[in-house]
Parts: structure tokens; sequence; C-alpha cells
């Protein structure tokens, strides 16, 4: 949560006021920026800044990380957003391996009656999928409750899928509409007017962009054809959904940047890495 204009004394009282607040409390390292935790936005972007952010993505001018690597802190860990037309082609070679698997694999959408079990499923995959991975926290259940509301609220159901290998859900992906896109021009104010324009153009216009914040495979399958199989049938299947919705474009967003296998997957499909994001880490002596 750093904001501050352009000027390295201005970095350095907040930086020593923050590290002193910090040593005071036993910290021994500072990792960031986190905001609140790395389940939210997080990551400071360092590549991409002619474009805006999507939802529940960051932004920063430029001088951002030259002002904070003068404070001694150094990169850790860069996380990549991907965009993806929603006109991609498919793989020529994924009819083959689908039907290969075709007994087994089943996808579905998200089911609006049993809402709060399929919540507590998303999360189980997601927790399983990411647990190995850089900087994993899982979702304490007030988070992912809160989540649920957002995706009721602002998520058809069509925008979820779940995949099931032989009866056990074993996959899922789920796609935001771009809120930033939809409120973009209202100026931070929803009254007298702003939510219904919000709210027309959510439900009944739409948007055209999106935003894929939650993707998982469970890790029995990860480096697996099978796995692989997985995430390029969620992918393809939320297609028809997105490009009736009207959605031209999605961002994929965040991808570790050493997930060389989802990164592939990704990029097979036509998708360019567009924005880059980093967290820092310092020692404190």
């Amino acid at each position: 949560m750093l904001e501050a204009q352009d000027d390295p004394e201005v970095f350095q009282a907040l930086f020593d006021t923050a590290q002193a607040w910090l040593r005071e409390w036993g910290m021994k390292r500072i990792r960031g920026p986190f905001n609140l935790s790395i389940n939210q936005e997080c990551g400071l972007l360092v590549e991409g800044f002619d474009t805006p952010p999507v939802i529940m993505m960051g932004h920063a001018l430029p001088y951002y990380s030259r002002r904070i690597e003068e404070q001694g802190f150094t990169a850790e860990q860069d996380l990549l957003a991907y965009r993806i037309g929603s006109d991609f082609a498919a793989p020529r070679h994924l009819d083959a391996l689908s039907s290969r698997v075709a007994g087994r694999v089943r996808l579905r959408t998200m089911r609006r009656r049993e809402f709060m079990e399929d919540l507590a499923i998303l999360k189980d995959i997601f927790e399983d999928a990411w647990a190995d991975n850089w900087g994993f926290l899982p979702f304490t259940a007030e988070e992912f409750n809160d989540l649920g509301k957002s995706l009721k609220l602002l998520v058809p159901t069509d925008f979820v899928r779940i995949a099931e290998v032989d009866g056990e859900p074993a996959a899922m992906m789920v796609v935001f509409p771009n809120l930033n896109e939809a409120i973009r021009d209202l100026d931070g104010r929803l009254f007298p007017l702003g939510w219904l324009k919000l709210l027309w153009r959510l439900k009944v216009s739409g948007v055209k962009t999106g935003r894929v914040p939650l993707m998982g495979v469970r890790r029995r399958y990860q480096g697996s054809y099978l796995g692989a199989i997985l995430a390029l049938l969620l992918i393809t299947s939320l297609q028809d959904s997105a490009r009736r919705r009207g959605l031209e474009e999605v961002e994929t967003s965040w991808i570790l940047e050493d997930n060389i296998g989802m990164r592939t997957i990704i990029e097979s499909i036509g998708g360019k890495c567009y924005k880059r994001y980093r967290i820092y880490r310092k020692d404190l002596a």
C-alpha cells in the first residue's frame, strides 16, 4: 500500500519509519508489496504501464521500482500477467488428447442451488493445487467466504468451471468480468446515477474484458498429460461462455515466472505476457 511522490527523501522517510516499527516487533525480513495478503493484490508493476489494470490487480508509476531499490530492496519473485483473445484457437491435438480421457473427465458449471458446496470445492482444489507454490498461504474461511460473495454478485455461473476425474473434483477455473472497465468513467461516484450505469454494464450490456484470478489442477495430476488436458479443457470450455457474453480479451494473472508448465499451456493458445509484477525483499539488520 505504497503511495509517494517521486522524491528519494520521501521514500526514505516512509521506509525508515516502517522498518523501525517492524524491528520493534522482532521482524527479520520484509517482503512485498502485498495488499493485504498474497491472495489479494500483490506485486509492484515493473512492466506494462501503458494499459490499465484489470479487476483486483495493482498499478504503479514507473519510478516506484527505482525508489524502492534505492532503499536496499531486491527482487525475490516476478509475477506475470498474460492476455488472451477470446477468439484463440485450441491446440490441434486437443481433441485427440481429450478422446483418451473422455470416459473419465466431466466438466460442469457452478451450481446456484449448491453454491456453498461448490465454493468449498473451489477452495479445496485451489489450496491443494497451490500448496507447493512459492509464497502459498491458505485462504481463511472468512477470506474465501468474502470472495464467494463477489462470485455470487458479479460472476455468471457459466464463468466458473469444475473438472471432475472419475467423479471427483480435480481442477477448476474462474473468470471475473473486469469491474475496472465498468467503473472507469464513473469518477468514483455511484450516486446518483453511477450505480445504474454499473448495474446495466454488468448485467445487460456487458464488458469486453475479464480476468482469471483462480485456476488450479490438483497436485496429483500436475506434470502429467492428464493435468495438461484438464487445464486446456477448462480454458477452452470457458471460451464459448466468454464470447457469448461479449468478452473479447481475458487476462490470466498472476502466473509465477518459474511456472513453466502453465506458461507453456497459456502460450500454446496465443497468450501474450504483457505485464510484470515484482515481489521485493530486504533483510532487516
